[in-house]
This record gives structure tokens, sequence and C-alpha cells, in this order.
């Protein structure tokens, strides 16, 4: 659909720079932001096209979700209101280490049981799985348009399945370099770096030589990290120095995954993240991260166990649940000593609460914690928890309410923060931050706690994560830059979803372009998908 010559009269214009805001006309014609008459400028006002009273409204640039799990559902949910209606123009997909391509058939299938709980698995009846390479799969999200722009990682534990399968185990030197050829041809082919999952199996097995060897690959080619690391938990710092470490060692770009200090262990520690960040970025390591403004995370129940016993992939996990001995390890992992994949800490079956399930006979168990279902079900919690693992197929999903609003609140303020909602848009009850991140940032932390100014957030939620992205000409309202852009009331903003009614959309964005053309109209989702796949050295969408 071309993009259509369109007036927003009268708007003020809060452009991503942080600076103050300022009135003007601003007109899109041909997909980009052709002039912008300020208030008060000598000659006439623009016209012609459609003309929009923008009065009382924010001209902002369009939001750019830096972790984002819409892999699967930009291709099965083409108007995709839960990010349009936030005003979000572009996500970045291929997070945690773990996506759907590169992949051969055997680690598609593997992938595609163990996202489940992520991203739900279309059959195959209904949903052509046509893609292996990181190409084919930006080509396929090209074939028919986008609701929202969208980049890609490579995904350091999708590499590793595909090379070396579910074990835990160093790489040899040369699978190492297999790895290496392979994320060098997902950059190649359009990608804008590699996340890693490094508390998610298999990702989790690679040590920092072998993270070190992959990144200097993702540097050579000017892209960046983005690591969900080892410890969000009891090993926080630690992690976090880990990959500052790996960051500085090999010359790569780092971008810190839902950078946050959850657990009571670090409760009113966000300072001394922020300090190691701030040594960094004064030795010059490239350095930002995002978060998102809500205390609960939100992960898979299969993400708790410890990493040896998903070693081998799902029907192994199943194996070791289903073996007495190997069941009595994980409960002592989890409830005595602190499993890796509860970031260290001694499960609290109070703070893990059921927020999605595979099996429709399961649903009865949405919305209860793990305590909770064991006592309706009478049997202790780690029992209620492994069997429910079995009986869902690990595709249950869980809400883990470990935050502080001190850490986020502390965060959010950094000058590197950028915003990232982390939602996953399936399950029966899922995270309300997939629907109500960004107006959430805008109507609760700017106009309501004064947090940040509405200045500073839209420079949070847009400017920055585009320059991380290398996008040129995207990420500020500026004259010949692509139309990207939202139309908000700052005294009205605000999300709607909650965790009892998650899937609410938000209010007070009524106007949302993308590449020019408008996908929210008067509060309206639009029939236009005119979003199409970025790369990093890309200034404007690829073409159809």
């Amino acid at each position: 659909m071309p993009a259509p010559r369109t007036v927003l009269r009268g708007a003020l214009v809060v452009d991503g720079s942080g600076g103050a805001p300022y009135r003007a006309d601003a007109v899109l014609d041909g997909g980009r932001i052709s002039t912008l008459h300020r208030e008060g400028d000598p000659g006439p006002r623009p016209g012609g096209g459609r003309l929009l009273d923008a009065d009382g409204l924010a001209l902002a640039p369009g939001f750019v979700d830096m972790h984002a799990h819409s892999d699967l559902a930009l291709l099965t949910d083409p108007r995709h209101e839960a990010k349009v209606a936030q005003g979000v123009t572009l996500e970045v997909l291929g997070q945690d280490g773990l996506s759907y391509a590169p992949v051969d058939d055997a680690t598609l299938a593997a992938l595609r049981r163990q996202l489940a709980g992520w991203n739900g698995d279309p059959s195959d009846a209904d949903f052509d799985w046509n893609w292996r390479s990181v190409g084919a799969y930006l080509a396929r999200l090209d074939t028919r348009g986008l609701a929202v722009n969208a980049a890609y990682l490579v995904p350091q534990g999708t590499l590793r399945a595909l090379v070396l399968g579910w074990e835990d185990r160093p790489a040899t030197p040369a699978e190492l370099d297999r790895m290496r050829a392979l994320l060098a041809q997902g950059l190649a082919e359009g990608a804008v770096g590699m996340s890693s999952g490094l508390t998610y199996t298999p990702g989790m097995y690679a040590d920092t030589a072998e993270l070190t060897a992959l990144c200097q690959v993702v540097a050579a080619h000017g892209g960046y990290w983005c690591p969900h690391h080892r410890s969000y938990g009891a090993g926080a710092l630690e992690a976090y120095a880990e990959v500052v470490g790996i960051a500085r060692a090999s010359g790569c770009a780092l971008h810190l995954a839902h950078a946050t200090m959850n657990f009571e262990v670090n409760r009113g520690r966000a300072g001394e993240l922020l300090a190691l960040v701030d040594a960094a970025l004064a030795e010059g390591v490239d350095l930002t991260l995002d978060s998102y403004p809500y205390l609960p995370g939100s992960t898979t129940l299969a993400a708790l166990l410890p990493g040896w016993a998903t070693a081998g992939g799902p029907a192994e996990t199943l194996r070791r649940l289903a073996d007495p001995a190997a069941r009595e390890r994980i409960r002592a992992d989890l409830e005595v000593h602190g499993s890796d994949g509860c970031h260290g800490v001694v499960a609290d079956w109070d703070t893990v609460q059921v927020s999605g399930v595979r099996e429709p006979a399961l649903r009865p168990a949405v919305g209860l914690t793990v305590r909770q279902l064991a006592r309706r079900d009478g049997v202790a919690p780690f029992e209620a928890f492994a069997r429910l693992l079995v009986e869902d197929g690990l595709g249950t999903t869980i809400l883990q309410h470990v935050g502080h609003e001190e850490n986020v609140r502390a965060i959010m303020r950094h000058p590197a923060h950028c915003g990232g909602s982390d939602g996953l848009l399936v399950g029966d009850r899922p995270h309300p931050r997939a629907y109500g991140t960004f107006p959430r940032y805008l109507g609760t932390y700017v106009r309501e706690l004064g947090v940040l100014s509405l200045p500073e957030a839209v420079r949070h939620l847009a400017a920055t994560p585009a320059r991380r992205l290398g996008l040129r000409d995207r990420g500020q309202v500026r004259e010949g830059w692509v139309a990207d852009l939202v139309l908000l009331d700052p005294e009205t903003v605000a999300e709607e979803a909650t965790f009892d009614e998650p899937r609410r959309l938000p209010r007070g964005i009524p106007y949302v372009f993308v590449n020019g053309v408008a996908t929210m109209d008067d509060g309206r989702r639009t029939e236009a998908l005119p979003g199409r796949a970025l790369t990093r050295r890309s200034a404007s969408a690829r073409p159809a």
C-alpha cells in the first residue's frame, strides 16, 4: 500500500532527542516526514492530502520493543493489536537465545516443542514452516507485509542446538567453527546481532570462551549481543560482570536483556548494577539495556528446572521427571540448593503462578500459584510442579512475582535504558506487559509518578533503541526521516491490561503510522500491513 500524503496539524512534537517539545504541522509523504512547519514559521501552513487535527496530541517517533516474542505472532495474527495499539512500530525478535532460524528439520521440531509456552505451536496443517535460514525467515516476514517493522537476532541457543543438540558439554573446535560460520551467515542475511538465553537450554551450556568467540563474529559484522545472562537472582552481579567482560574482550556492542535485579536477595540493589554499567561505559564498552515497567517476570514453568535436567532436549527432560531418582535430585536442586534455572535461588512456590497451559483440561490451574495448586490437589508443592510439567508436556507458562519497585524505577532512569516488553502473547492469562508496557511507561511513570519526563521517556522508547539498531533515519521526528510515528494524548494515555484481564488494549493512543501508513486510525486498527523486516544497515524498510 503506497503511503498517502497526510498533514498532522498542530501537534506537540516530542521529537525523541530529549529536548523541549514544540508545536508544528507535520507532513507525511511517501513514507517519510517531508515537512515540519513549526508554529510561527513564515509561509502558509502545509495543506494537501488528508488533514488530521492533532491539537492536544503529542507527536512522537514510534516506539521500539527491544525485547519481543512475536516471532510467530507476526505471521499468525496479522492485526497484531497487542503491539500496534501501544504505538509500537518496530519489534526485535529472536530473543533469549531461542527462536526458529537457522534450523534443520530435526532442530525445528524440538524447538517448536520447547518454545510452545512462549509462542504457541501452530500445526503443519494451519501454518507453513517453510524457512530454515535467517534469510528465508526474514523473507517470510516480508511476504505479505507486517503490522510493525521487525528486526531479528540470531539465537545462540538455536545455533548450539543445530550443531551440538542439547548436550551439556563444551563445543569442540570444529563445532565452534561451524557455529561461527552459521552466525556469520545469519548476520550477512540480515540479522542485527545475536541473542543468548544463559538460563535456558541449550544456550546455558556455553562457557565464557565460547560466547566470546561468537561475539567476535558479531562485532566483525557491526551487530550487537543481547544476553539474558546466567542469573537475575543470587548471582546477578557476577552474571552481569561476565557478559560485560565478554563484550570488552570481543569488542562487541552489548545490550542487556530485561536488565533488572530480582528476588529478595537483590531488593534495593539496582545501584550496584548501574555502577557496573557506568564503569563499563567509562571504559568504552558500547552498552545499552532494556526493561519492562512491572514487578513480576514471566517465563515457562520448565525454565525453573536445573540445567542438567533438561540436557538432551524435551524428551529427555520428561524422562527424568518420570524417574524417581532424577526427580528427587531435581527437587533438591529446586528446594534446597537453588536451581540454576531459578537463578540460584531456592524456589518460593508462593511466587510462581500459572499463567497458561497447553492442554485445555489443565485450565483450572491457571491463576493458581504452585503452592495453591498443591493444596488443591493435596500434594507437596514440588509434586504439583512436576505433575503439571509432565501432564502439560512442558508447555506451561508462569508469572514469577520476584521484582522490586525501587529497582525498576532506578534502572529506567539510566540514560542507556530502552523499553522492552518481553511479552508473551500466548496462554490463558499472559503477563499484561505484552499489551501494556509502553502506555504504562507514559501513563504511570511519566504522568503519575514523574520518574521520567515525557521527552526523556520518548528518547528511551524510540531514539535510543533506534541508535542501538543502527537505524540512521528512524527513532526521531525529523524532516526526511521515516514516518514511524505515534500520536498520543499525554493526559489520558495509560495501559488497560491487568493481570486478571491481560489482553485489554490501552487508551490515549489514537493514531500510529508505520512507514507513513496508518495502522491505528482514530483509535481503531486499520487493515494495513506496512511493516517490513529491517536489517542493521537498512535506513528504510526492505523492499517487499
